[in-house]
């Protein structure tokens, strides 16, 4: 399981979504992110699709997830 706590692009409150994972400053839950992914959608797609979401914020979760994977 991955440690989000650790990640500087998200957060979590549990006024927020349920206590969901978010990308820091927004409502859109870090799940979203790979639910897309799922279903084809491009890191393009989900930037447009979610305009609160900066490329940066999307590459800090891809990468810290990748290390996290790497350790685990």
């Amino acid at each position: 399981m991955i440690d989000w706590s650790q990640c500087p692009a998200v957060e979590h409150c549990p006024d927020k979504v349920s206590g969901a994972w978010v990308f820091v400053s927004t409502r859109v839950p870090v799940k979203a992110l790979f639910e897309n992914f799922e279903d084809g959608a491009t890191i393009e797609n989900f930037l447009e699709w979610f305009p609160g979401v900066s490329r940066d914020k999307v590459m800090s979760v891809l990468e810290f997830t990748e290390k996290s994977l790497l350790t685990a």
